[in-house]
């Protein structure tokens, strides 16, 4: 057993200073039989702690019905055995780019501004949340022979709120659940982050991605003493659908790591290893400074462009950081792993069968909602996926503009059965006029939760009306088709029927055949958007719009032999999936 402290000026194990070099690596956004190779590129990069965050909408999909709450224990289970600490960083919001923080969905529908404040309702859920998961943390931290060294209290709390007491709260109901190593915040290093997202008495660290001397003084006016850590330090950056991918040249960050490290500085790089969102989990982000501006949806992959790519392999900037952490550590670094088993040849296939979206609604969706008004998504229980709108326009009328008002976040409209445009902005209308009588079809689709900012928690969907001129058209019928929903057994009720040469929005499905299998990238030449499986396994969306062209497919889900994928397309198929 062993002890693990807050000094006045270092962090203490049993007494003797010691200095965390840490990399974020999150166990959700890598296949589990890959977290050993991850672990071992993260030793051999020069680091001896991993990071993680907790998604609590992952393992908590429902109220009061948990999924996998132990995989945060396998996890930490293999940190330790690769040697290595490990900080856990369990929210209860997290930021991460991950839909909706982090937050369930059916707990910000609800709440909506509430939650991360010291409200009686959202605490009641915290509580029960942290009661399922900590002992997942208790009982592997390293007083108890374990890898954990600390925990932290919240995420970024000052790039939110000032409810001090919400933060107090935060820091007694981790303690109350048995946490006994040192917990700490993070935010940024600005006066106004730290005086809202400090809690005295508990260690705080700064996140930033340059300027490591500047940020740490600005730190130390907020606390005199204790140990300097940047918690994250921005290797790399994230990237949205239809923007160009974000790169940082590996030089000037080996540079910018070098000048964390000589302040004396703990660090952990955030990401050493990003990974993927797979199963439509990547979040979204608000536009402009005060990220209030139109959404920017997060791509599926989260590579980050990290000293360690999202298959695993090191980079440019993975021997630059290594080179500078060689000289901060205790004797010679372990050896590079071999790289993941490759796919041994590309292999394409023609999709073979489709069905309408119609007739995957009617296999696999949730039950009709019947109402005067358009639900949202948290009013029908659909976190990941999209929902059809039905509604009529009355007539005889002569044509005029239809509008959506509160929309979030992309419509493709079809009036009596024939497409009529796609709607994108939050108050958007038709490019062409509609008469009545008319029946009017809106397939939303969720490009995810806000992650970030004063716009965190809002519901998806139509959150407004649609109106015929200025009258509002009542009667809506709206029905789910969650992500959740594509299972082995749910396809086979899928009504498929040959594929076309049409590429028609609907399911495809195609037999893939392998030899030699292993890391894939998933191609679609031709594909607009939507969802893609592979044996089963939701790898995420894809997008034409770019800048991400293929889907990291992980080594364990491809087999040797036959492979079926099936693909989603919300509006214009391609003829061929191709597996490289």
């Amino acid at each position: 057993m062993a002890v693990f402290t807050v000094g006045d000026g270092d962090f203490l194990l049993d007494g003797r200073p010691v200095r965390l070099l840490s990399g974020a690596l999150h166990y959700f956004r890598v296949h589990e039989e890959q977290w050993d190779h991850r672990l071992a590129m993260v030793r051999a990069m020069g680091l001896n702690c991993v990071e993680t965050y907790v998604p609590w909408n992952l393992h908590e999909p429902e109220m009061d019905r948990y999924r996998d709450v132990a995989a945060l224990g396998r996890f930490l289970d293999a940190v330790h055995a690769a040697g290595l600490w490990a900080i856990v960083r369990p929210g209860p919001y997290i930021c991460a780019e991950w839909e909706n923080g982090g937050l369930p969905h059916w707990l910000t529908g609800r709440l909506g501004r509430r939650v991360r404040t010291d409200d009686a309702e959202y605490l009641v859920h915290v509580n029960r949340w942290f009661h399922a998961l900590l002992p997942q943390v208790v009982a592997r931290q390293v007083d108890r022979g374990g890898p954990v060294v600390m925990v932290q209290a919240e995420n970024e709390y000052g790039s939110y709120g000032s409810d001090a007491g919400y933060l107090r709260h935060i820091v007694d109901l981790l303690e109350a659940c048995g946490v006994t190593v040192p917990l700490f915040t993070s935010d940024g290093p600005e006066d106004h982050m730290l005086t809202g997202g400090s809690i005295p008495g508990v260690l705080a660290t700064a996140n930033f991605g340059s300027g490591a001397r500047e940020a740490f003084e600005v730190l130390r006016r907020h606390q005199p003493r204790g140990p300097l850590m940047c918690m994250e330090f921005w290797c790399g950056w994230f990237d949205h659908w239809g923007d160009a991918r974000a790169v940082r040249e590996a030089g000037g960050a080996a540079a910018a790591l070098a000048e964390v490290l000589e302040c004396g500085a703990s660090v952990n790089i955030y990401m050493a290893h990003g990974g993927t969102n797979f199963g439509g989990w990547a979040g979204a982000n608000r536009a402009g400074e005060l990220h209030d501006g139109a959404l920017e949806a997060t791509v599926t992959s989260y590579d980050y462009d990290a000293p360690i790519d999202e298959a695993g392999l090191p980079t440019a900037k993975f021997w630059a950081f290594r080179e500078v952490l060689a000289r901060y550590a205790e004797g010679p670094l372990p050896p590079v792993p071999a790289p993941p088993v490759r796919l041994a040849a590309p292999v394409e296939a023609a999709v073979a069968e489709w069905a309408p979206l119609d007739g995957v609604l009617e296999a696999l969706g949730d039950e009709e909602w019947d109402g005067a008004v358009p639900p949202t998504f948290e009013e029908l229980g659909v976190d990941r996926g999209l929902v059809r709108y039905r509604l009529r326009v009355p007539g005889p009328r002569q044509p005029y503009p239809l509008s959506v008002s509160g929309l979030r976040d992309r419509a493709v409209v079809y009036v009596d059965g024939v497409r009529a445009g796609v709607l994108e902005a939050e108050d958007a209308v038709l490019a062409e006029p509609v008469a009545g009588p008319a029946m009017v079809e809106l397939w939303v689709e969720s490009l995810g939760r806000v992650n970030y900012g004063p716009r965190l928690a809002e519901s998806k969907g139509i959150t407004g009306g649609v109106r015929h001129e200025r009258q509002y058209v009542h009667g809506v019928r709206a029905r789910g088709l969650r992500v959740d929903a594509f299972t082995a057994d749910g396809v086979g009720k899928v009504p498929f029927v040959p594929a076309s040469l049409e590429g028609a929005p609907g399911l495809y499905r195609a037999v893939v055949e392998v030899a030699g299998a292993g890391d894939a990238a998933l191609e679609l030449p031709g594909w607009t958007r939507g969802f893609v499986w592979v044996n089963g396994f939701c790898l995420g969306r894809y997008w034409g719009v770019g800048p991400q062209e293929s889907l990291f497919v992980p080594g364990p889900v491809v087999r040797e032999g036959t492979n079926e994928v099936w693909v989603l397309e919300l509006e214009g198929a391609g003829p061929s999936v191709r597996l490289a």
